[in-house]
């Protein structure tokens, strides 16, 4: 059972004007927006790329290899991030001119994460003269060394976490490099390559390339729509410059101006392109797009991203659709099989971890890291899921995907262990929340065992008990339409800039399962009678739900807008009920 708290907020020191309401002052002030202008998703408020190091000479060689008509190869990551910064870069690169635009995606089952020296082999294939890594590349030492040894170039374009040692790129943007003045260190891959590409044309402009060569000058908005995409795909926080980025890819995406790609996994995923919200790229884009690189190739969804009329686009898209109904059937059963095994250890048992390793053969690899998200989810408290590697000959690796809570940082934490044991991984590298790692089987028990260790030192009983953080309770008159469309278009709401959430107590109406385990409720604000409110509960425990005999609950809340045959009306969207 979650703890309820309300966000703290003070308003004394706000600059909002009457135009704002004052229950939206208050969700923007506990959020650390003060004024209306913070509030502003300008383009002209975008931090200037001149203080991300290495985006000037990043740039200039890029330039210089459109202008020579030389071959780049773009080299991505098999995730939504890396799919929509690989269509970034190859379609900017194309609409500058560039005649010989190839891009690469790793199979992660055959070559894993980043350029390798393996996936450098067969880039070398393609004959590149340049390769540009989008959304890896930072912790590319030995692939980065092998394309120079084989007189490769190598731009390295990342937003990871840096290690002790850099590799020797021609080039490298990485606002989290050390050194880099950049304030945003949140940015996602697809946005540092957007900047890039923004700093490419800067340089082809001042070369008067477009001019000479009648190419008519892209528009840098013009790939808004993926970089939107990513970004919220990829669960970075939304600070103020990545809320620019995604505000404005929304409302392009809105009003039509959207690539072929975007707007078919948005009709297969049944999402309305004019209503469309952040989370519509979480939870209804984006998984679609990682299905392709978690069960088959990344190059479907970077095909689709990047694919020139609707029929094709939307080819592809029921493609990665289908992919995505086998990716959850894949994840239900390893679901079923790590509780089974938790539910052998209690919660209040000593014996259970506080950092929760999970190890199965058969496991799919590509599917780790969802099944650790939601171990995650279910016992607030860090999880790696580990599966066996592809066989190749040596002794058996495995590969694992760490998720985290608030209070961990998760590559640190792999770090300190690495630090203190030397021996026990192999590789690894990530973000606060996520990290990946490759370790050989034989000493899973032992890293699981330090990996235990680290997280006791650094997390505290209570760090372990899930927090539901609210706005506060809503008066009766509150429960209106008009409200719940005016919070959905405050946004955009998604990581550390969370959608507003509500608490308080309802009287039940109605109860019923929809699709399985899903609970539809009629709610009121009163006894008898009163304003009769909708609301679902998505996988609801329904050992407990329906209960009949409740004739009251505490709910935790968010209001949304349901569109049902063209009617638009009031629906709640329940986090957590407690029959009462």
């Amino acid at each position: 059972m979650p703890i309820i708290k309300q966000r703290q907020y003070d308003l004394s020191d706000t600059q909002f004007t009457e135009a704002t309401p004052a229950l939206l002052q208050q969700i923007y002030a506990a959020r650390g927006v003060l004024s209306d202008q913070d509030a502003q998703h300008e383009l002209k408020d975008l931090l200037p790329p001149q203080l991300m190091k290495g985006w000037s000479q990043a740039a200039a060689i890029i330039a210089d290899h459109i202008v020579q008509q030389k071959h780049i190869l773009i080299v991505g990551d098999f995730d939504c991030d890396g799919a929509t910064s690989s269509a970034v870069a190859v379609s900017a690169l194309a609409d500058m001119g560039a005649k010989f635009v190839d891009f690469l995606v790793p199979n992660r089952f055959e070559y894993g994460y980043g350029l390798t020296p393996e996936i450098v082999q067969v880039a070398k294939q393609k004959n590149p003269d340049l390769i540009i890594t989008v959304d890896n590349g930072i912790s590319s030492i030995d692939g980065v060394a092998t394309a120079n040894q084989l007189g490769i170039q190598v731009v390295v374009t990342d937003h990871h976490l840096a290690g002790q040692h850099l590799p020797e790129a021609a080039a490298i943007v990485n606002p989290n490099q050390p050194g880099c003045d950049f304030p945003s260190k949140n940015l996602a891959g697809v946005g540092v390559i957007f900047y890039v590409m923004s700093g490419v044309r800067a340089q082809l402009r001042e070369r008067n390339w477009f001019a000479t060569n009648n190419i008519v000058e892209p528009n840098m908005a013009e790939y808004l729509d993926l970089v939107a995409l990513g970004t919220v795909a990829d669960v970075v926080p939304l600070d103020k410059n990545n809320r620019i980025l995604v505000a404005q890819g929304i409302g392009r995406i809105r009003s039509g101006r959207v690539r072929p790609g975007i707007k078919a996994l948005l009709e297969v995923a049944n999402r309305s392109l004019h209503r469309l919200v952040a989370a519509d790229f979480g939870f209804a884009i984006g998984p679609r797009l990682n299905a392709a690189g978690r069960l088959d190739d990344m190059s479907i969804g970077i095909q689709c991203l990047l694919a020139a009329n609707e029929y094709s686009a939307r080819e592809l898209a029921q493609q990665m659709d289908e992919l995505n109904h086998d990716r959850r059937a894949i994840e239900s059963g390893m679901q079923q099989e790590a509780m089974r095994s938790l539910a052998k250890i209690s919660l209040d048992d000593s014996d259970m971890p506080y950092g929760l390793c999970l190890y199965q053969a058969d496991w799919h690899q590509g599917v780790i890291g969802i099944l650790a998200s939601r171990i995650k989810d279910h016992y607030h408290r860090p999880v790696i899921v580990f599966a066996d590697a592809e066989d190749d000959g040596g002794p058996q690796q495995i590969k694992g995907s760490a998720r985290s809570i608030v209070g961990l940082h998760i590559r640190d934490a792999l770090d300190a262990v690495a630090a203190k044991h030397p021996h026990l991984l192999s590789k690894f590298g990530g973000h606060s929340m996520a990290a990946g790692m490759s370790l050989y089987k034989e000493h899973y028990p032992d890293f699981a065992r330090a990996f235990d260790a680290e997280v006791r030192r650094q997390l505290s009983e209570d760090d372990l008990q899930a927090v539901l953080l609210t706005d506060g309770e809503l008066s009766p008159q509150d429960f209106q339409l008009e409200l719940a469309q005016q919070l959905r278009d405050a946004g955009p709401w998604g990581q550390h800039f969370p959608e507003p959430l509500f608490e308080g107590e309802l009287y039940l109406v109605q109860q019923r399962i929809v699709g399985e385990k899903h609970l539809k409720l009629v709610l009121s604000t009163e006894p008898q009678g009163g304003q009769l409110i909708d609301a679902i509960a998505f996988n609801i425990d329904i050992k407990a739900w329906p209960n009949n005999a409740a004739k009251k609950a505490k709910l935790v809340y968010k209001l949304d807008v349901n569109e049902f045959r063209g009617n638009q009306s009031l629906q709640l969207m329940v986090d957590y009920i407690e029959a009462l």
